[in-house]
Parts: C-alpha cells; structure tokens; sequence
C-alpha cells in the first residue's frame, strides 16, 4: 500500500493534529512491502526539481556557539527555504542532543520551512540519541516528525522517476538484519520508472579514512557492509544512486562502484578538516566547509552542486559559492 505524503512532513506536535497516522510501522513487519512508504504525486511538484539533501546542524541553544554555529546554521535554514526545493533531506545530527529544548530550537529557527510548507524527510543520527535512554529520544524524534512514528527507517517516492530512501546507522545494515532486507526488498521492487534513487542515513559508507584526524568518524563496519551490498545492486537496477551521509562535518565526493557518495556535514556544527585521499572528486583547500548540496532534474540528467558558504567572505554577496558540481546521466 502507497501512503499519500501529506504537503508538510515537517510539523510539530502542537500542529499535528489531523495529519495522518500509518497503520502499522514498517520495522514490526520482516516481510516489508517493497512500495515506497510515502510518495509525492507528479502533479504536485514543480518543474524542474530540485532536491536539497545536507546535515550535522546540532540545533541547540543560540549561546551555544562551540560544538555549533548559531549564526550559520540560520542562515543555511533561510538559504535552503528560498531554494523552494520539493523536498529536504536532511542526514542526521539535527540536535545536538536529544532533548526537548534543543528540538524546540529546531522548530523555532526552521519556522521558514513550514510557512513555505516544504517537505522535509529526516535520517536519525548519533546526537538524536545523546543525553537520553533510546526509548526517551526515539519518542521526541517521533514528537518532532509525528508522520515518522513507529518507523526508524522508511523511503518516499518523490514523483514517479525520484526515489528518497531514509536509513538508520544507529541500527544494523549487516545482511540478514531486519533494516537490511527492508532496504533490499525496496531496491528490488523500485518502479520501472524511477530513475533517480537518493539514500540517506549519517554515518558515511564511504568516506577519505584518516590516519590521524578524527579517526573515529572513518566508515565502520555497518556500512561497508551497505557499500558491498550497493556494489552488486545497483548494477542490476536502471536507476542511479547518490549516497547522502554526514557525521563527518566537511563535504566530500567519491564515484565507487557506480555510485556517487556525498559526505555532507557541513550544516552548521563544529567544522572538521579532514586529509584528502586521491579518489575525492573535491580536492579544494577549502575550509570549513559549511553548505548544503543542491539537485537539480534537467531531462536525463541530474546535476548535483554544493553551496558553500563563506561567513568571512569580504562582501555578503559572495557569502555564497557553488564550489562543486557534478551530473549524473540518467537512462531514457
């Protein structure tokens, strides 16, 4: 059964009233369906579409300006807003922690989504699940995105060629896991028309491993176990796949295996550098790297562009830079 996405997955709980509720979460079912959770009819989008995909925020307290910069967090929010995208995926880290006042802060300085009534599809992240036991931050992130409760993974097709596929890193992506075969079962029953597949979770698949900077953010097991799996999936399907993750508070671009993999943390926490390794695409000395990146579907072709912006930039208008793109040719 699709579920019709409702015009703003964003809400709070005092405005939730009358959004629908699913019937049953989809982790409670081993034998997942393998339509898309949600879906935005063709109808409702504009032309051309246009994604907005990024993460690591840590929305807290505006005084709180080391492990986050308030200031540029915002304006990230406001830039993003005006892109009047048809959805925002976000990868994960939206609070710093996972406590009541820093989602009130969330819903406060994103209050330009919900007045342009954009949708807004979440992954889970580390920092959901700081300073409170599971169950506690599980119930404020379903708070937070009341249409997501039960669900810790889902995906949404956004018209009938884009498909948006939201993970959880927090939970195992080993073969044989409950999560796991959800996502196989998805991939293998995508639409023949799909063309576009967006994967979202926070911690990277791939990423430049480093030897003496911020080791403990290099790929882990779990989701080098996913990059083996895309590795012999996604030639087998006629849609392309881009890799959205974060935890690493920088932005890099690989091309492995057919798939394009982003790391895309530059959403406003505490910047990281990182060494890059010969198969980054983004080889800039730029930093930090504060950005979101931007699709766009032009015909047979998506292409991707990662805004950066630069808050020391000597005049406001050059505050924004695009610093990469690339495209992705999509079959007829």
């Amino acid at each position: 059964m699709r579920i019709p996405l409702p015009s703003v997955l964003l809400l709070s709980a005092a405005v939730a009233g009358g959004v629908f509720a699913a019937s049953a979460p989809a982790q409670t079912q081993t034998q997942a369906l393998a339509k898309p959770t949600f879906s935005v009819p063709d109808r409702d989008l504009a032309e051309p579409l246009v994604l907005v995909a990024y993460g690591d925020m840590r929305f807290t307290a505006p005084a709180e300006t080391d492990a986050t910069n308030p200031a540029v967090r915002q304006a990230l929010v406001a830039k993003v807003a005006a892109e009047n995208p048809a959805a925002i995926f976000l990868n994960g880290d939206i609070p710093w922690h996972g406590v009541a006042p820093d989602y009130a802060v969330f819903r406060a300085e994103t209050r330009y989504w919900r007045k342009r009534r954009l949708r807004v599809f979440p992954a889970l992240g580390n920092h959901e699940f700081s300073a409170c036991q599971e169950p506690v931050c599980l119930e404020r992130w379903w708070d937070a995105f009341p249409e997501l409760r039960g669900r810790r993974w889902y995906s949404v097709a956004i018209g009938s060629k884009v498909m948006g596929i939201e993970l959880d890193t927090d939970a195992s992506l080993l073969p044989g896991s409950e999560q796991r075969t959800w996502l196989e079962n998805q991939i293998a029953g995508l639409d023949p028309a799909v063309r576009f597949v967006l994967m979202v979770l926070h911690h990277p698949p791939v990423a430049d491993v480093q030897l003496t900077k911020e080791t403990d953010h290099n790929p882990r097991p779990n989701e080098l176990a996913l990059a083996e799996y895309l590795k012999t999936a996604v030639p087998q399907s006629a849609a392309r796949f881009v890799v959205s993750a974060g935890h690493i508070h920088n932005y890099e671009r690989f091309d492995q295996d057919g798939v394009v993999y982003l790391v895309s943390g530059g959403g406003g926490a505490r910047p990281y550098e990182v060494d890059r390794t010969p198969s980054d695409q983004y080889q800039s000395a730029d930093f930090p790297n504060y950005h979101y990146v931007r699709f766009e579907l032009q015909g047979d072709r998506v292409v991707g562009e990662m805004i950066r912006f630069d808050e020391r930039a000597a005049l406001k208008s050059g505050q924004w830079q695009t610093r990469d793109r690339f495209e992705i040719t999509l079959q007829p």
